[in-house]
């Protein structure tokens, strides 16, 4: 079983914020649940170095563009290290592997590209040119100034594949999510396609043409093949193309249109299989402003990582606001999911069970012959992952965690109405009964969390003993054996 995920490879003009984080974090729960579920992971994300705005911010900073897009693809790679996210490739387009892929696409689809002349508005935030109904005071829709271009260009046939594009939409419902991205991808693609201008002439930072000289690709060609240029493209060819047909694309909703409808259309006419889904997730806003460098409340992944801990970072952005809509990033609510979700749920359900078993002389004495109180936790426990398998598969994650602390509550419940404290007083043989069947749902619980909270999960699976590399190890009961001592897992955020 294969699967792919990709994140969006990330424009260097600017610092890594919030939404990079965010957008990596959940392409990396993704790749991390599929390998914990025995599949053959390709999970990609990296840098988009070429275009106009990358040579224009290289000559700001008074740097040779090449090294500027050297410091500033680190300063990438750093977030992700940062964020620890677990990719296999980290692709940079200025990278020979690239430059070949991305030239090999072109002859691909060379029978739908043809010469002519552009004029028209341009937008360099967005690397596109945009309609003349679509501009506002001279500001495009991405709320950058456009610029008038006139230069000789290559075009591709886009007007061609309206039709089929929206047969495939039709076709393949879940092609294009969430629902509502959906329907604006469709609705815009029946207001009529236009051809696409993909070559510039009037700078030269970006991929040569194939035998076209002075021009250079639209930079959005040069990015989109990325994702092919990683599996191998165009060396192995059928070796991509089995990855690729199950790749997952995780994208802003802000770059969605060049995901769903040229990309595809590039595909189609390199006769090459799409994506499986393209996942468009929303925006974060600081304390319900939109981010802002003049007003100073940008959130810096970095920063807010070193104040309040990786893991409760991971775990605020996939449980605030489900996947796909817009959220807000304010210090009241990750502070309130630190102290409640975190450290009272969570940390204090790990914590009293195993520090109890460390009173009792911290052996673990399993004993599965459950009565139907305790059998009832004991299966919740081990269907955990078959209920997170469609909720993972639908990149509905914030649904899954709370799917997850669903059973985290009934867990908390089952040790306040057993009471395995008196048990132990009484010597009842009922305790280690209990006491087993909450070990299971720990177990379970470090395995639903651990795509999520990797550190964490990790140090319940030391606690309890366990590998935790595989869901498979879910089914293995707990043999007698003597736990380590626990430490608290979270500390309530004042």
């Amino acid at each position: 079983m294969k699967f792919c995920v990709t994140t969006p490879i990330y424009y260097i003009n600017g610092e890594p914020h919030i939404g990079h984080a965010y957008a990596s974090t959940a392409a990396d729960i993704l790749a991390r649940f599929k390998r914990l579920d025995g599949y053959e992971v390709h999970f990609s994300t990296g840098t988009d170095e070429h275009g106009i705005k990358v040579a224009r911010s290289a000559e700001k900073a008074q740097m040779e563009v090449q090294a500027f897009s050297d410091v500033m693809s680190k300063r990438f790679r750093d977030m992700s290290s940062l964020m620890k996210i677990s990719y296999d490739d980290f692709i940079r387009t200025t990278e020979d592997r690239h430059i070949k892929a991305s030239q090999k696409l072109w002859t691909m689809i060379e029978k739908d590209i043809y010469k002519s002349s552009y004029k028209g508005w341009y937008d360099p935030r967005d690397e596109m040119f945009v309609n003349d109904s679509e501009i506002v005071n001279g500001i495009a829709p991405s709320g950058g100034k456009v610029e008038w271009m006139e230069e000789e260009s290559y075009f591709f046939k886009l007007s061609a594949y309206q039709d089929r594009l929206l047969d495939y939409y039709e076709s393949h419902p879940d092609f294009i999510l969430p629902q509502s991205r959906r329907n604006e991808i469709i609705s815009f693609v029946r207001s009529g396609l236009k051809d696409l201008c993909i070559s510039r002439s009037k700078f030269s930072w970006g991929i040569p043409v194939p035998n076209a000289e002075n021009h250079v690709m639209y930079v959005w060609i040069d990015a989109l093949t990325n994702y092919l240029t990683s599996l191998g493209f165009p060396n192995d060819i059928e070796g991509a193309e089995s990855y690729f047909r199950e790749c997952i694309h995780v994208v802003g909703k802000e770059i969605l249109r060049f995901h769903a409808v040229y990309w595809p259309a590039f595909l189609m006419a390199a006769g090459l299989p799409l994506p499986k889904r393209i996942f468009a997730h929303g925006w974060w806003t600081s304390e319900g402003q939109k981010m802002s460098k003049s007003i100073g409340n940008v959130v810096n992944p970095f920063e807010i990582v070193e104040k309040y801990g990786l893991d409760c970072v991971r775990y605020f952005m996939m449980r605030e606001v489900r996947f796909g809509e817009d959220g807000d990033f304010s210090v009241e609510a990750i502070k309130k999911r630190i102290s409640y979700d975190l450290a009272n749920d969570l940390g204090n359900l790990v914590q009293r069970v195993l520090a109890f078993i460390q009173k009792l002389g911290g052996h673990m004495i399993p004993d599965y012959n459950f009565s139907d109180e305790e059998k009832v936790l004991f299966d919740h426990s081990r269907k955990l992952i078959g209920k997170l398998r469609p909720l993972m598969d639908n990149q509905d994650l914030s649904n899954a965690l709370s799917t997850i602390w669903e059973l985290v509550a009934e867990s908390n419940k089952f040790v306040n109405d057993q009471k395995p404290w008196e048990l132990a007083k009484q010597n009842d043989p009922k305790l280690y009964r209990v006491l087993t069947a909450l070990c299971e749902a720990i177990k379970s619980i470090a395995f639903g969390i651990a795509p999520f909270m990797p550190d964490t999960a990790r140090k319940i699976f030391d606690f309890i003993n366990i590998e935790g590399t595989s869901f498979a190890e879910i089914e293995d009961k707990f043999s007698s054996q003597r736990f380590p001592k626990p430490v608290p897992l979270f500390l309530k955020s004042e």
